[in-house]
């Protein structure tokens, strides 16, 4: 009953992993007035489980055994792991919050390493160097993208009728391009406890939680699709693409190498790069950057105190941490809840050919 659980739960959590993960892919075609909606979110959900299924086996290995050991993940173990990090990420839907499945999900795993002292704290580190390089790489590359865009004859070119169908196009295969990595990184957030308690094959794991990605990229991604694609800053298209294109890349390489990194933090850093580009330090300061990077500290947090405090409360059946944690998730959702009763629409993105 217990492996029926966990198996329910990771998949659930894969359905929001593709809810949260479709701006992060789809949101530039959408922002730019290239594709509809819905339209958006299909290509979106296809893409991702065919990036899933083709390449998501390294990261897999890394969440099931690179962060603790795979002998960590018993049955309750890895069911309680797979229940923070999605009751942390549908949390982070309900608000229309991008968020990072990489940091909820290895989160989630340190809180169960915490409790058992087994985390590989190297590897650790190494993850979190990368969370915390690859979104300021883009940032600075879009800022020197943006410039380069000044150029005026580039920008001549860019601005030519004829070039709009054209734009239009190539941002809609970067956008492709940035969901299909998205299946081979994010895919392991849901699966790879329970290929590291052995509940499933890595084959088995892929194909299915590839499958629940898509399915919630089309039917839950919309909040998401709309805060990356019109809320915070302008856009032109040859912008769009530069940063579909970048994070694609860089999320692509750290998937072959097995590195679990922040995909939706890296296109929305590249998309407040390109604001601070055209606007300066006043795109920083509008509320739904600073909702973002406040989300991004407290996700990893939540998932990793709930995983703490569910396995010492559940399974070694310890109360005396459980005081201290619950004061820590009362604070953690105060400042959700404070951050959705004073949010404030940010400047409406009006598409630029």
């Amino acid at each position: 009953m217990l492996t029926i659980i966990a198996v329910i739960i990771g998949l659930f959590f894969a359905i929001n992993i593709g809810a949260s993960g479709a701006a992060a892919s789809m949101g530039i075609s959408y922002g730019a007035g290239v594709v509809k909606k819905r339209l958006a979110l299909l290509l979106c959900g296809i893409t991702v489980f065919f990036g899933a299924w083709l390449g998501g086996g390294e990261v897999v290995k890394t969440i099931g055994s690179g962060i603790v050991p795979n002998s960590t993940f018993t049955v309750p173990v890895a069911l309680i792991v797979l229940a923070s990090a999605a009751l942390s990420l549908f949390l982070a839907n309900i608000f229309g919050i991008p968020l990072s499945t990489s940091e909820v999900a290895v989160g989630s795993v340190v809180g169960a390493g915490i409790v058992y002292q087994s985390v590989f704290v190297s590897n650790l580190v190494w993850i979190m160097m990368f969370w915390l390089l690859t979104p300021f790489a883009a940032f600075l590359i879009a800022i020197l993208a943006a410039k380069v865009l000044k150029n005026k004859t580039l920008k001549r070119l860019m601005e030519a009728p004829k070039a709009v169908p054209y734009l239009s196009v190539l941002v809609v295969l970067m956008g492709l391009f940035e969901a299909f990595s998205a299946g081979m990184n994010n895919v392991a957030n849901a699966v790879g406890p329970l290929v590291g308690a052995d509940i499933m094959s890595t084959g088995d794991g892929i194909f299915w939680g590839g499958l629940c990605v898509a399915l919630g990229a089309i039917l839950l991604g919309h909040r998401v699709l709309e805060t990356n694609g019109k809320k915070i800053t302008t856009l032109r298209l040859e912008e769009g693409c530069v940063i579909s294109g970048t994070g694609a890349a860089i999320v692509t390489a750290a998937s072959v190498f097995g590195i679990p990194v922040p995909l939706t933090q890296i296109t929305t850093s590249s998309i407040i790069g390109i604001g601070f580009a055209k606007h300066g330090k006043s795109v920083l300061k509008k509320g739904i950057v600073v909702q973002l990077l406040t989300v991004w500290i407290v996700s990893p947090v939540l998932s990793m105190v709930l995983s703490y405090t569910l396995i010492q409360l559940l399974i070694e059946h310890n109360f005396y941490p459980i005081v201290a944690m619950a004061g820590v998730l009362v604070s953690v959702f105060g400042v959700m809840s404070l951050m959705k009763s004073s949010r404030q629409p940010a400047v409406e993105v009006v598409a630029e050919d």
